[in-house]
């Protein structure tokens, strides 16, 4: 017959394979050898129960958690661990005089080694960073240029001032931007056997699309493919159809693109005061612009699509952006992002109609 392991068995019958030893000791008298014998174990594991039984009673026969207890037996004390993983959060490598860019599991394992003096194996930082609900991710990029107390003044002063105008003058704020749709696949994932990459067909010439676009604080999106680099005379002509669709003054809130400033376009806003001002955010803050969470959407569902050739690319893009009630919970993400700056400004956006001139 089989033997059978009896740490496979559920709590339940071990306890009771306990109760069998020793009612086979009391009442039949029989040898701990005897014992083991019959219940399948080793007899120092009967000898042990018997032990149990006679220090703790009943009690000594219930089932006990195998294994470590929790929090014993780690490399790094529970305080050793938050005051890692405080520095981690509040801190880059660098101010720590390490030459990590970000913190990885190499930049971890000697910053343990700088504070505590351990040296942690790299697989074991590891498991402390997982354990911690740590994961590596893609960083955001900010320009060193960026100056947080002027985007902070933005916030608090200008910002306020254009909302008080546009309600006096009961006209409608767009928030303005541009970027490009690219033939490429940097995007794209797709499944296949592990040591099997697959492969994406793409053509050796790089083209794309330059997308110019703005929304509106009730949701409204105007957009427009332009097929070379935009320019003042194409930016003046998606300016002229802007105000054309739109019966109230639009205040059109602008990043520093040199394009903004160009001579020809501050001439004709000047022409078209009562239609149309311009205002434009402190240098360096493109995570504060609104289309840019319609475009981080619709760039990855562009991607999934095969790569076309230029006019069919220029197809597949005017399906872009997606509607958002059709991605409500991807935009309702964005828009609440703690990584937006203007994130307050937006979050009351209506996720409903898009509407384009494409």
């Amino acid at each position: 017959m089989k033997k059978i392991d009896a740490r496979c068995l559920s709590p339940e019958a071990q306890e009771e394979r306990r109760r069998q030893a020793l009612r086979l000791r009391e009442e039949l008298q029989w040898t701990w050898k005897e014992i083991a014998r019959v219940v399948g174990v080793h007899i120092s594991t009967v000898i042990g129960w018997g032990q149990r039984f006679g220090r703790d009673g009943e009690a000594g026969l219930k089932s006990r958690r195998r294994g470590r207890r929790y929090l014993t037996g780690r490399t790094l004390t529970l305080a050793q661990e938050w005051r890692v993983r405080s520095i981690l959060v509040d801190e880059t490598p660098g101010r720590r005089g390490l030459p990590f860019a970000l913190w990885n599991r190499r930049a971890v394992m000697e910053l343990i080694e700088t504070l505590f003096g351990v040296a942690m194996p790299i697989r074991t930082v590891g498991e402390y960073l997982s354990r911690w609900g740590y994961s590596p991710q893609r960083p955001l990029k900010r320009a060193l240029e960026q100056r947080p107390a002027e985007v902070q003044r933005w916030l608090d002063e200008t910002y306020p001032s254009i909302l008080a105008r546009a309600k006096a003058e009961k006209a409608v704020i767009y928030w303005g931007d541009e970027t490009a749709v690219v033939e490429d696949g940097h995007w794209v994932r797709g499944y296949a056997p592990q040591g099997k990459t697959p492969v994406l067909a793409t053509s050796s010439r790089r083209s794309g699309l330059a997308l110019v676009s703005a929304i509106s604080n009730q949701g409204l999106v105007r957009f427009r493919f332009i097929e070379q680099a935009l320019n003042a005379a194409l930016f003046l002509e998606f300016l002229g159809q802007l105000i054309a669709d739109q019966p109230q003054k639009v205040f059109l809130i602008l990043d520093n693109l040199k394009v903004h400033h160009a001579k020809l376009v501050t001439e004709w806003v000047g022409e078209h005061a009562e239609q149309i001002e311009l205002v434009y955010l402190p240098p360096y803050t493109p995570g504060a612009i609104p289309p840019n969470t319609s475009i981080a959407i619709s760039k990855p569902s562009c991607g999934y699509r095969p790569v076309p050739p230029r006019p069919g690319l220029a197809a597949q893009s005017k399906r872009l952006p997606p509607i958002p009630h059709q991605y409500p919970r991807a935009y309702h993400d964005l828009f609440q992002s703690p990584r937006r700056p203007l994130r307050r400004l937006i979050a009351y956006f209506i996720a409903g109609l898009i509407i384009g001139d494409a």
